[in-house]
């Protein structure tokens, strides 16, 4: 990077800092990878038919490749990240999208169902540790006071892809065929290498980086908690979301037509709280955290109580996507509680939150499989909300009493 501006901070040393502009190339180059990954992430949900007859499998068990692709983020962040404890985070960057652009290319190919199976957990396994690495590069070239701000602008690109990526890739694959999708999404990763290759800087790797100091992050008890508030916490966001085209009509009275309008009201949500909760998390992170985890325990039991009437569905399903406020600082707190094995704590926290969609999806569906309404999932996700904000309690109880994180 050229783009580098030299400045004095006293009469003994000299530092060099990013320029506003090179900051901006290299944020840009990481969140086009965050727009790839939450479109690959979230296409399938509306090809599953598509897929199902191209394999000749139902539509309940296509839904297994959503499973696996979960299940490769959550097996694969903490491996990645402690097995490249000793690699610079640039080459770390563009060798999970290097996979991630080859497991999406393969899957628009596979032949089987069953190999398309295994290329969706093979493709999911860079999601969390890529993520996470990308926060750290973009907290590490601004001012602490703008930390959190940065890490929300990464993130930016996933919630522009539920907004964005995820409808045009879907029309893309129902126009076409679902491998076009894919193949799209494939592209979409192998143009987030050249932009990294470009504009991120070459790195060494930091002093005393090793595998056991990355493991050390699993004895501090507040990643544990962190952790934790992530993967309850924002359970109820996926409880809602998963059934919500249900609750629009068989609760809400409406039309089919109007499920992508509710889905977009909730991406145009998770834009807006994003975008906020950024600015609030450099006010305060604590702050930005419990006051989200009570802000959702309110929406979320509105959202149950006045589902049945199409304008309030509307409000709460945007206010429920404004919940995402908390994500970026949610992010910086486990960057802050890790210390030295920063790595493995923020990948690690992607590995909770596709916890807390699975958790949240299979609660929702239990409570409605026991006979009531899809509308009760805001009550599942109050709870689990409420479960999230005792877990910051504990966590922030013990930073006081102990003095540290």
């Amino acid at each position: 990077m050229s783009d580098i501006s030299v400045e004095a901070l006293d009469s003994q040393t000299i530092v060099e800092v990013p320029s506003r502009t090179a900051i901006a190339l290299v944020t840009l180059a990481l969140a086009v990878g965050s727009f790839g990954i939450g479109t690959g992430e979230f296409v399938i949900m509306g090809l599953l038919p598509e897929v199902a007859n191209t394999f000749g499998v139902t539509t309940p068990e296509a839904g297994h490749v959503i499973s696996a692709y979960a299940l490769g983020v959550v097996v694969g962040a903490p491996i990645i990240a402690v097995l490249a404890a000793k690699m610079a985070r640039r080459t770390l960057l563009l060798l999970m999208m290097a996979i991630f652009a080859a497991g999406n290319i393969s899957s628009a190919f596979a032949p089987t169902f069953e190999s398309f199976t295994a290329l969706r957990f093979i493709t999911g396994l860079p999601h969390g540790a890529y993520f996470g690495v990308a926060a750290l590069v973009a907290a590490s070239m601004v001012p602490v006071h703008r930390r959190v701000r940065a890490v929300g602008q990464v993130m930016l690109g996933l919630t522009i892809a539920t907004l964005i990526g995820t409808p045009i890739a879907t029309f893309l694959g129902q126009l076409l065929n679902w491998r076009a999708a894919f193949m799209m999404v494939g592209a979409i990763g192998l143009a987030t290498m050249l932009l990294i290759a470009l504009f991120l800087p070459k790195d060494r790797v930091e002093e005393g980086a090793s595998i056991a100091r990355e493991l050390g992050a699993l004895k501090r008890i507040q990643v544990w908690l962190s952790l934790g508030v992530a993967a309850v916490g924002f359970g109820g966001m996926f409880s809602i979301f998963s059934y919500v085209a249900t609750t629009t009509t068989e609760v809400a009275g409406l039309g089919s037509a109007m499920v992508p309008v509710v889905l977009a009201l909730f991406g145009i949500g998770m834009n807006v709280g994003n975008i906020v909760g950024s600015r609030l998390g450099d006010i305060s992170i604590k702050g930005t955290i419990g006051g989200m985890m009570i802000f959702n325990i309110v929406i979320m039991t509105l959202f149950s109580l006045t589902a049945a009437n199409p304008i309030m569905l509307c409000i709460c399903v945007f206010l429920i996507g404004c919940g995402f406020a908390a994500c970026p600082a949610v992010q910086t707190r486990l960057m802050d509680v890790a210390a030295d094995a920063q790595t493995l704590a923020a990948a690690s926290n992607h590995s909770a939150f596709n916890i807390a969609n699975a958790l949240g999806a299979w609660l929702g569906g239990l409570v409605i499989s026991w006979g009531f309404t899809a509308a009760a999932t805001g009550y599942v996700g109050a709870v689990l909300s409420v479960g999230g904000l005792a877990v910051f309690a504990v966590s922030v109880g013990l930073e006081r009493r102990t003095g540290r994180a």
